[in-house]
């Protein structure tokens, strides 16, 4: 049995206690810990569960030395902080989206779970979602060919008191506006089909709807990779509808999220013909359809896989390496987007970006923050 704690209650947190309490053979929640302790007693007291509050994670873990498993869903600044601190305490721990705000902070996760010789997962639930899954593994079959063109699209939309929660719509507290923390979803999905290759940015970014946050609402990204290969990468909060979804332009089809198969077949003036190629459609959608369903999905899907990798002593498969690929792509994306210029991959630590507070002394503050609750 895995006692666990959760630090942050807030909306996401219910998620995660969903998550676990699909499993009570195998962890329990012990505490629950918020600044706020009658956050935490609400959320108590809505999963009627049996467990101890405290305001405070560092007495936490030094109350509670049963405790094995720190699950981290605070705003972005603290992450690290409290990563470090409870893995040198000897605990594993899950931490939401995004791993951190910098590339410098991922880095000293990585070296403590590498020292503490504990597991370290960062939060990508949509890897566990069938529809990715299944794209992934037909990606990864080559019956669509080598891919070529990416797009990504991650529309999200939020009104404008989305930004009067006390610690959004600021750089030093939140990180960044959709691209960090909306298409990191995306970006995520997006590195894990594509592989480690290395790439080159070229961004802008603006603000166009919410004129009470200091962030970007909006950003577009164009990504060239070392094979050739292209990618568009839209983030936002202003888009109407939440379209979302990854187009795979390859070789021989397109093949897209949520689930699309198209694939052409030449005319001998060379256009397509009307009919396109119906043989090679119906092959990839019977290799799609063929492929198992998880057993779990989403959030309950990635928390029984930390749950395999701390009970068998494996890694998990949403790595920390993979947390800090996707916050090194946003950083790319930003600083481009910032600096105007082109940006290649990988991002060294003698780079001003690399740090949280060399990024902070390069961002646009787009409008004053006026809201706080």
């Amino acid at each position: 049995m895995i006692n666990l704690a959760i630090v942050g209650t807030g909306t996401i947190a219910v998620s995660h206690v969903q998550a676990y309490m699909k499993f009570p053979q195998r962890c329990r929640i012990v505490a629950l810990c918020n600044d706020h302790p009658r956050k935490a007693e609400a959320l108590k007291q809505k999963f009627k569960l049996d467990c101890d509050i405290y305001s405070d994670y560092k007495q936490m873990l030094d109350c509670r030395p049963d405790i094995q498993l720190v699950d981290i869903c605070t705003p972005p600044f603290v992450h690290a902080e409290m990563a470090i601190a409870s893995m040198n305490a000897g605990r594993h721990v899950v931490v939401e989206k995004p791993m951190a705000v910098s590339l410098a902070e991922c880095d000293a996760m990585l070296e403590a779970e590498k020292r503490n010789k504990v597991v370290l997962s960062c939060i990508a639930q949509n890897r566990f979602k069938n529809p990715v899954y299944k794209l992934k593994r037909v990606a990864d079959s080559g019956i669509a060919g080598k891919i070529s063109c990416i797009n990504v699209k991650s529309y999200w939309w939020r009104d404008r008191n989305y930004y009067d929660l006390w610690w959004r719509g600021l750089w030093d507290k939140e990180g960044g506006g959709p691209t960090l923390n909306h298409a990191i979803h995306h970006i995520d999905i997006l590195n894990w089909i594509k592989g480690r290759l290395r790439l080159e940015v070229m961004a802008m970014l603006a603000n166009v709807m919410h004129d009470n946050s200091e962030l970007e609402d909006l950003s577009m990204a164009v990504l060239r990779y070392d094979d050739g290969t292209l990618a568009q990468v839209t983030s936002s909060v202003l888009h109407h509808g939440e379209e979302q979804g990854i187009e795979l332009q390859c070789a021989r089809a397109k093949i897209a999220l949520p689930w699309d198969v198209k694939a052409e077949l030449g005319r001998p003036d060379a256009f397509p013909s009307e009919a396109g190629n119906k043989e090679l459609v119906k092959d990839i959608n019977e290799f799609y359809n063929a492929l198992p369903e998880l057993p779990y999905e989403g959030h309950t899907g990635q928390i029984d896989d930390i749950l395999n990798a701390i009970e068998m002593g494996t890694r998990p498969m949403v790595t920390a390496e993979d947390g800090r690929r996707a916050i090194e792509l946003i950083t790319a994306i930003y600083k481009s987007g910032l600096k105007k210029e082109l940006v290649k991959l990988p991002i060294d630590p003698e780079d001003e970006f690399y740090t949280f507070e060399g990024f902070l002394r390069n961002v646009i503050r787009f409008n004053e923050k006026k809201s706080l609750q």
